[in-house]
């Protein structure tokens, strides 16, 4: 299948590695213009050299400035943007009242306030061009329990931003979609690590909680992500889809 991505700039934040990185090699074996953005040097460069043709940029993006020194640097490379993937976050704190308050701001503000910033820069030039694509990387447990509170949270909202965000410019020929993964295995992640602590217990958590019987790939989520992207799914709007293996008990 042709996604008529070729030349299409793409901007990817946390991409330097996990399930950032995978979109990233996904958008390149399409025939796109990629560049990633993340705060650690040394990831970047390890990205680098496993990705010849990616473009990197180093900044904190849990800053307004990190944010749009970050987005200026790509446009002065690539003079415009087509598809903008939100995908940097991370999760904090343990329970609710175990978690102080500068958590769940720190949370919100690296998940959440990431992407309705970039969605806010980069808006204006695929208004430019009645043309463009958002995806925004959340979690299925955006939509239901599991996980810590903070990032659930903030993985909420950014699930509700995607809906609204997509109605508001349906009519400016932009879409606005999400993928929700669920428990995705890869080197860098908290899935592996839990593995080499504890394999029996990580054993029993894929029999009872991931009816596929397996952890997903990065590979798994890219594919979705390239897809929605791309002209092939013009009528999607507003949708964050499971990318799960059945993992979620939500209906919908």
């Amino acid at each position: 299948m042709d996604l008529k991505l070729t030349g299409k700039k793409v901007l990817i934040t946390g991409g330097s590695k996990g399930i950032g990185k995978g979109i990233a090699k996904a958008f390149l074996d399409e025939g796109a213009v990629v560049a990633i953005v993340a705060r650690g040097a040394e990831a970047l460069a390890n990205a680098k050299k496993e990705l010849p043709d990616v473009q990197t940029i180093q900044g904190d993006l849990t800053s307004k400035s990190g944010r749009e020194t970050a987005f200026s640097e790509f446009i002065a490379i690539n003079d415009s943007i087509d598809i903008l993937i939100n995908n940097v976050g991370g999760s904090n704190g343990s329970t609710t009242m175990e978690t102080a308050l500068e958590l769940f701001e720190e949370a919100m503000n690296l998940n959440y306030f990431s992407a309705v910033h970039f969605s806010q820069l980069a808006v204006p030039y695929m208004k430019k061009e009645n043309s463009g694509s958002i995806i925004n990387i959340s979690s299925i447990f955006g939509r239901e329990s599991g996980g810590k509170p903070t990032y659930n949270s903030a993985k909420a909202a950014m699930i509700s931003f995607t809906k609204s965000l997509a109605d508001e410019l349906a009519d400016e020929g932009i879409r606005v979609n999400g993928v929700a993964p669920g428990s995705i295995l890869h080197p860098t992640g908290n899935w592996q690590r839990r593995i080499e602590e504890n394999p029996e217990k990580m054993k029993a958590f894929v029999e009872t909680e991931i009816p596929a019987g397996r952890f997903g790939t990065v590979e798994e989520v890219a594919d979705v992500v390239v897809f929605l992207a791309s002209e092939r799914a013009n009528w999607v709007m507003g949708a964050t889809l499971n990318v799960d293996g059945g993992q979620s008990r939500m209906n919908f």
